[in-house]
């Protein structure tokens, strides 16, 4: 981070208001072990012990902008989607084009609901012919699952929670291919972007997806769970470095990428986003809401010093037009930045205002996303 105000805030969002302290324990991913070993400050995050930071975030931010980081995303849940009707049900409970999916190859896609939310945002990879990995939040997992349960009438598909076999680990950077060439038996540039492919790491049995969530390069790795700390150890020990919640999320902000929670929600317009390619013109459910033209729209805002957080006001005029979904202070480009929803009418000045702790601070709009790898 570029301020330590900046640094408190962001971990203040990851330790409170995420998951309170309940009688329900929190659940820990395989990587437990060593990220107490590797010195993770744990924070509780959406049911699971997860780390926010190592050696701190902003080192964790700068090395997947210039060398390569390695993040457990282990939380997320996994289904297994097979039959033949597996295609046609995934059509209908999501908005992009599945039919589109050669085996191998992946495709970012939206549970929609029936009132023009989204249930969650996912990622499909194509396994088989009849068969399909979906991979969604770890917050909305028992949520996911019974809304896909309850669409399968009519359909020959079967589902299987797979979210327990899997570790999952994701690595990116600049320099992400080149320190896993050596130790793999595929050659990863010849496996472009969405790509979802086994392959042998380290000696293990492994499955690949070129995708992320940073704006840097790099693979998701799909390990058993039983095998994942130790594939973390033999990433570490050829360079990547470990990196937690918080670089991921100054990391993401600064892609522009939004966060299910933040700027997707069941009661958000999805199409408030700069998303729309994600609806295609299909049946699929909810669709009569999704096609109505959202009230509010997703901009970026820049400020000189003075980080904001989800929930500040944003004004224009001295009126307030819309609310922060998520701000930082943004590393690579040196001064804060945020996220907000503002009604359509407001949403093409070139200068806002945001409200912190009763006092307005200038910002101004910029273009989505703030940061593009060159």
């Amino acid at each position: 981070m570029s301020s330590l105000a900046g640094r408190d805030s962001l971990i203040f969002q990851y330790s409170s208001g995420v998951t309170q302290a309940t009688e329900t324990p929190l659940k820990r991913t395989p990587l437990h072990a060593a990220h107490l070993r590797a010195g993770a400050r744990m924070v509780p995050f959406g049911g699971w012990e997860m780390p926010v930071q190592y050696a701190g975030v902003r080192a964790e931010h700068d090395a997947v902008r210039t060398r390569a980081g390695v993040f457990d995303v282990s939380h997320m849940g996994e289904f297994r989607v097979q039959g033949p009707d597996a295609e046609r049900f995934l059509q209908h409970v999501t908005t992009n084009d599945v039919s589109k999916l050669r085996p191998g190859r992946g495709q970012y896609n939206w549970l929609p609901n029936d009132s023009g939310g989204l249930v969650d945002d996912i990622y499909i990879y194509r396994v088989g012919e009849q068969e399909f990995l979906m991979v969604v939040n770890a917050s909305n997992v028992g949520k996911d699952w019974a809304h896909l349960q309850s669409q399968t009438a009519g359909y020959d598909v079967e589902l299987t929670d797979e979210s327990d076999r899997w570790g999952l680990l994701a690595v990116q950077g600049p320099q992400a291919e080149a320190l896993l060439q050596p130790h793999i038996d595929v050659d990863l540039a010849a496996r472009k972007k969405n790509a979802f492919f086994p392959a042998k790491l380290f000696g293990f049995d492994v499955f690949l997806a070129r995708t992320g969530y940073t704006g840097e390069d790099g693979f998701e790795i799909f390990t058993d769970a039983g095998e994942a700390e130790t594939v973390w150890d033999k990433l570490l020990a050829v360079g990547f470095t470990p990196a937690g919640l918080g670089a991921r999320d100054t990391l993401r902000l600064e892609a522009g990428f939004p966060l299910y929670g933040h700027e997707f929600a069941d009661d958000i317009h999805p199409l408030a986003s700069t998303y729309s390619w994600v609806v295609k013109d299909k049946a699929h459910l909810g669709r009569e809401h999704i096609s109505l033209a959202p009230p509010v729209r997703l901009i970026g805002l820049a400020l000189e010093r003075v980080p904001v957080r989800e929930g500040y006001p944003v004004l224009l005029k001295g009126e307030r037009v819309g609310h922060v979904t998520s701000g930082t202070s943004s590393p690579t480009l040196g001064h804060p930045i945020a996220m907000a929803l503002v009604r359509g009418d407001a949403s093409t000045a070139d200068a806002y205002e945001v409200e912190v702790r009763g006092k307005a601070h200038a910002a101004r709009r910029m273009e989505l996303p703030f940061y593009r790898r060159a």
